[in-house]
């Protein structure tokens, strides 16, 4: 406090922090048309009271706030997109109410703070769902992009292809709450929830009869032949004719795997194709004529000299 020509005059401590409480609302709750930018990234929507009292204070940039829901003993961390709410209100993205265990119209306590710059970070995905993403590191970059600070243990919401994956924050370094605003980060991924690795495998219901001879066989790894009739009847040639005993169609051998049971002896990356065709110079003169035959064709078909549609230059 300084006296000045007998005039109390108070100005603001150097460094103090801006506290207030606001009722806080989700953004689809916020007048006018919808902000769907603030559902999508990890920012606030403050009243303009709050800036004329944040510019009179020595509060550092970025403007970084925590906020806390005394109640139930939650807390995050945001940053301030704009300063357009209504007087004593606040609003927030719908997994950051989530988080806090807000309800509308809740009393959420808010306080500038300052966060170190963040170095490393850990996610955890909430579906397996994820996994599906081409490129999940640059969509989570492109999205992490309308953040301004992680919170340890907080679940984020991003938005890709029309569709919102949740994913944990399961670690953060230097600190359990760090600012991403223009920093060079580290990023992991945790399995996602649910994921499990190849070869694990779901203990098969037990049951009688054929049921619980298939489940033995893949307890043991055996493969099964299965006879397969395709296209049952007689048939009977366009021409009229009879078929030769090379075309009588022949039950077909499979060897397959009882449903459920993977190949365990399969290796990654090999590729495995049917080497049952034969090549057509290993073929044998029955193949030949069978093939000309199935077609009702005879070899001499076609007699005379050919003529091309082009003239050949002399």
């Amino acid at each position: 406090m300084f006296h000045f020509s007998g005039f109390n005059m108070m100005f603001p401590d150097g460094g103090r922090s801006f506290q207030a409480t606001y009722k806080c609302f989700s953004v689809s709750m916020l007048p006018g048309n919808e902000r769907s930018d603030v559902e999508k990234g990890g920012k606030i929507i403050m009243p303009p009271s709050a800036l004329d009292t944040l510019t009179r204070l020595n509060v550092e940039y970025p403007m970084l706030f925590k906020l806390t829901n005394k109640k139930k003993s939650r807390s995050s961390h945001a940053g301030v997109l704009e300063f357009v709410a209504d007087e004593g209100k606040c609003y927030l993205p719908y997994w950051m109410m989530d988080n806090l265990l807000l309800e509308e119209g809740d009393i959420l306590s808010i306080e500038s703070v300052s966060l170190q710059v963040a170095t490393f970070s850990k996610f955890q995905p909430h579906s397996t769902d994820f996994l599906d993403i081409t490129n999940p590191k640059a969509v989570l970059e492109n999205a992490l992009r309308n953040f301004a600070c992680l919170t340890k243990g907080d679940v984020i919401a991003i938005k890709y292809n029309k569709k919102v994956y949740e994913l944990c924050v399961l670690e953060t370094k230097p600190g359990n709450a760090v600012s991403i605003i223009e920093c060079d980060m580290n990023v992991e991924f945790e399995a996602p929830v649910g994921y499990k690795e190849h070869g694990e495998q779901q203990p098969a219901a037990q049951s009688g009869g054929q049921g619980a001879g298939a489940n033995e066989a893949a307890a043991g790894g055996a493969v099964h032949e299965e006879v397969v009739e395709t296209f049952k009847g007689s048939g009977v040639r366009l021409d009229g004719k009879k078929k030769k005993d090379s075309q009588l169609e022949t039950p077909v051998l499979k060897k397959v795997l009882p449903r459920g049971v993977p190949d365990y002896d399969y290796q990654f990356g090999l590729l495995r194709f049917d080497r049952s065709i034969k090549p057509i110079s290993d073929r044998t003169q029955e193949d030949a004529e069978g093939a000309t035959g199935e077609a009702g064709i005879d070899a001499d078909s076609f007699h005379g000299t050919g003529f091309s549609m082009k003239k050949s230059r002399k």
